[in-house]
C-alpha cells in the first residue's frame, strides 16, 4: 500500500511550480501563525516552541483587551509603572528575537533554489520585509517602553498618592516665564484645573497674575500676611501681585518651605499653591510647572498645533513686544512652537486678560491634539522636550488613574472660570466672596430633573 507524501514536508518531490507555491505558503504561514511553518515543514520542536509563544501572546493580548474594557485604570497603571514598562520591553525583545529566528528558518525551509527563478527574489524579499516589519516593530516597541520608563521616572516623583477632595482633583498649572531681565522665574500663566474624579469633567479657573490683596491658605505666608498679600506693609518684592509670590518665596524666603525640594517641589511653587488655595477655597493636591521658553520644543515635537485665532494677533520681531514682524489673521492657523509661543505671549495692543485667554486656548488645543498615536510616532522628540519643559509632583503611581481620567476629559467640554474684569472681578480690589461663589457655581453640577409622574 503506497502513501502520498506532502511536498510541504518533502520538498524534493515537488516540481518547480509546486515548490514556488510551497515557498509562498510557508512565508505567509510564518507571518500569520509564527511557528506553523516549522511544524509543517521543518524542525517540529522549534515549531511547537514558536506556536506556544504565539498562542501565549494571543492569550495575553486577549486578556489585556478584556482587562482594558473592564478596568482601564489598572491597565494604564501597569503600563505607566517602571516594572510594567520594563516587563513589556523584555517581552517585546523576546518576541522580536523569536520572530526573526522563525523567519530566517522559514527562508531556509523554502528551498529557494527549487522555486521558479523569477519568484526567488520576490519570496525572499517578501519574507525579509515581513521580518523587518514584525521584529522591527517589536524592537522599537521595546525601545519606547524602556525609554518611557526613564522619561516618566525623570518627570514624575515617587511618592504617596493623594485622594480626591469633595470628589475632585485640583491641579495648579503654572506657565513659567524666566527671562534674562528677571530676578528668578515669575509665573506668566496661572490656573487651577479642577477635575471630577468620576466623570472627568474639567473646569479651568484662570487666575490673573496681577491679582492683589489675596488671602493664603494656612501656612507661613498666611501668618506673614494675615490681611492679604501686601495689604498692610507691602511685600518683599517690588510689586505685590499674584505672580510675585513665587519670586518672593523662592529668592527671598525659601526657608518658609524647608521640605519642598524633598517632596519634589520648590519653595516658590509651594507659596503659589498656598495662594491659589486661599483664592479658590480648593485643596490643591498637585502642581504642574511648564517652562514657557521650552514649551516651543514640545509643540515642535508634536508636529505643531492648530489654533482657531479669534482676532488679529501680532508676532513680534524681538523680545521688546513692540515691533511687529507680521500678524496672525483670524481663522484656523497651524503653528510651530516658535509662533505658538508668540501667540500665547504677545502683548502688542492686547491686555493681560487677552493673553490669559490665548494661553488657555493653546493649552486646550495641545491637550486635544496630543493623542497617543501622535505622541508615540514622535516619541523620542516628545520625551526629550518633556524632560526640559515639565516639573510636577504628581507621583508616577497616579499616572494610570490620571491617564484614564484624561480619556474621559477629552470627550467633554472644558468649563472655564476666568477671574477677570470681563467676569466682574477687579484684580486690584477683588471680591473674594464673589470669587468663591463663581467657583462653587461652576463646580456644582446642575440638579437632575425628576421624571414627571
Amino acid at each position: 500500500m503506497s502513501s502520498v507524501k506532502s511536498p510541504i514536508r518533502y520538498p524534493e518531490l515537488g516540481s518547480t511550480t509546486v515548490m514556488t507555491k510551497r515557498g509562498w505558503w510557508l512565508v505567509v504561514l510564518n507571518f500569520v501563525v509564527p511557528g506553523s511553518a516549522q511544524v509543517l515543514a521543518g524542525n517540529r520542536r522549534l515549531g511547537r516552541f514558536g506556536l506556544g509563544a504565539t498562542l501565549t501572546l494571543w492569550t495575553l493580548a486577549l486578556l489585556l483587551g478584556v482587562a482594558y474594557l473592564l478596568w482601564p485604570a489598572a491597565v494604564f497603571t501597569i503600563f505607566t509603572s517602571t516594572v510594567g514598562l520594563w516587563a513589556a520591553g523584555a517581552v517585546l525583545v523576546f518576541y522580536a528575537v523569536i520572530w526573526a529566528i522563525l523567519t530566517l528558518d522559514t527562508i531556509r525551509l523554502v528551498r529557494l533554489v527549487k522555486a521558479a527563478p523569477r519568484a526567488r527574489p520576490f519570496i525572499a524579499g517578501f519574507a525579509a520585509v515581513l521580518m523587518i516589519l514584525v521584529s522591527g516593530t517589536a524592537a522599537y516597541g521595546a525601545y519606547v517602553a524602556t525609554t518611557t520608563s526613564g522619561f516618566l521616572s525623570s518627570v514624575f516623583v515617587a511618592g504617596p498618592t493623594e485622594p480626591p477632595v469633595d470628589g475632585r482633583y485640583n491641579i495648579l498649572l503654572l506657565g513659567g516665564d524666566a527671562g534674562p531681565d528677571r530676578d528668578g522665574l515669575r509665573p506668566d500663566s496661572i490656573s487651577v484645573v479642577s477635575i471630577d474624579a468620576e466623570t472627568g469633567q474639567a473646569t479651568m479657573i484662570g487666575l490673573p497674575r496681577d491679582l492683589e490683596s489675596f488671602p493664603f491658605s494656612a501656612g507661613p505666608l498666611a501668618d506673614l500676611y494675615p490681611e492679604g498679600y501686601g495689604a498692610i506693609d507691602g511685600c518683599e518684592v517690588d510689586v505685590c501681585q499674584l505672580n510675585s509670590v513665587y519670586t518672593e518665596v523662592e529668592v527671598k524666603s525659601p526657608e518658609m518651605y524647608p521640605d519642598a525640594e524633598s517632596q519634589g517641589s520648590e519653595p516658590g511653587i509651594e507659596g503659589m499653591r498656598d495662594a491659589a488655595q486661599g483664592i479658590t477655597g480648593l485643596t490643591i493636591q498637585y502642581f504642574v510647572l511648564i517652562d514657557m521658553q521650552g514649551f516651543s520644543d514640545l509643540i515642535d515635537a508634536l508636529g505643531g498645533v492648530d489654533i482657531d485665532v479669534q482676532s488679529r494677533v501680532p508676532v513680534h520681531s524681538d523680545d521688546t513686544f513692540t515691533d511687529v514682524a507680521f500678524w496672525f489673521e483670524p481663522g484656523m492657523q497651524h503653528m510651530d512652537g516658535y509662533h505658538a509661543l508668540w501667540f500665547a505671549r504677545s502683548r502688542h495692543g492686547t491686555s493681560d486678560y487677552d493673553r490669559m485667554n490665548r494661553q488657555h486656548q493653546l493649552q486646550e488645543a495641545i491637550l486635544a491634539q496630543a493623542n497617543p498615536a501622535n505622541v508615540i510616532s514622535k516619541f523620542e522628540a516628545v520625551a526629550k522636550a518633556g524632560t526640559q519643559v515639565v516639573k510636577t509632583d504628581i507621583p508616577q503611581g497616579m499616572l494610570g488613574y490620571f491617564v484614564n481620567l484624561a480619556s474621559k476629559t477629552k470627550t467633554l467640554p472644558i468649563n472655564a472660570v476666568n477671574l477677570t474684569p470681563d467676569s466682574g472681578i477687579d484684580p486690584t480690589d477683588p471680591d473674594f466672596d464673589q470669587i468663591l461663589q463663581m467657583i462653587g457655581t461652576a463646580l456644582t453640577p446642575p440638579p437632575t430633573e425628576s421624571p414627571a409622574p
